[in-house]
């Protein structure tokens, strides 16, 4: 299907209601084999590599935890080199590179801008220059979010939007995407500086799950901000959240601090714990 097709069919669908019934849907109480056959449908039709899950099929009584499924224990490797910035999730790369006069490189062409993207314009101002990574994770992939690097978590901000498909299709021919869609930025003190850490909604993707609070996204909330009086401390790879379906996170940090790894190119694959970057 064409870009431009497939844009104008999601222009016409209530994307938000849509968004809702499908998370209802996965969540709600049903027969074991009602679940079972999606579940079975979803790892076919994906790929998934169930190999990886923390269980077996019969072990997920709704489709919303498996798809929120763990990985089996150490399946991961952490690279816990001292100035290694490593991959939160399992993904591909969309775009690696700096942030140049407030905004970041969506596609050819399109571009997003932090002040927006962050709710923040005055927050916006501490990644000015700085590296940022936007990493998609695509239906079949591992769909919980990890920290790249320890540090203290100091706050975050929920800021409702709309619920576009973050696809290639999408990427592509939606101007500022990733700033319009609803998003939870969380927000670190770290060895390599201040980072900001936005996990970005989507079509069917409404619910974003935070690990070290009581935050789900898409429950009728309005935009809200936290700062922490005690910051939370996490490890590097440590969980800071989940989505129910696919999407995206953004790293934003500071000016000369994170260099990316050359193989940080758009559609490069990249899997929770490996390096894809060093800071100084």
């Amino acid at each position: 299907m064409r870009d431009e097709t497939f844009m104008t069919l999601m222009r016409l669908l209530p994307r938000s209601a849509l968004s809702t019934v499908v998370g209802l849907a996965t969540r709600a109480p049903a027969p074991a084999r009602v679940h079972q056959a999606a579940i079975r449908f979803f790892v076919k039709r994906y790929r998934v590599d169930l190999h990886e899950a923390e269980g077996s099929i019969e072990d997920y009584p709704t489709f919303a935890q498996f798809f929120t499924r763990r990985l089996k224990p150490g399946l991961r490797a952490i690279d816990e080199g001292r100035d290694v910035v490593i991959s939160p999730v399992d993904a591909h790369v969309s775009q690696a590179g700096a942030v140049e006069g407030g905004q970041c490189l969506q596609a050819k062409g399109l571009s997003f801008p932090i002040d927006k993207l962050l709710g923040d314009a005055r927050r916006a101002l501490d990644f000015e220059g700085g590296a940022f990574a936007t990493l998609y994770l695509s239906p079949r992939d591992y769909h919980r979010f990890h920290a790249p690097l320890k540090g203290e978590i100091t706050g975050f901000t929920y800021l409702p939007g709309e619920l576009w498909p973050v696809n290639g299709a999408s990427v592509r021919t939606k101007d500022a995407l990733f700033a319009i869609n609803e998003r939870l930025v969380t927000y670190l003190d770290t060895p390599a500086g201040k980072l900001a850490y936005v996990a970005v909604g989507a079509t069917c993707v409404a619910r974003i799950h935070a690990a070290y609070d009581s935050i789900i996204t898409h429950t009728g909330g309005a935009a809200r901000q936290h700062t922490y009086p005690r910051p939370i401390a996490i490890d590097k790879g440590g969980e800071l959240g989940m989505f129910e379906m696919g999407s995206t996170v953004i790293l934003l940090f500071q000016k000369g601090r994170v260099r990316w790894d050359a193989s940080l190119t758009p559609d490069a694959p990249v899997r929770l714990g490996q390096r894809i970057g060093a800071f100084h």
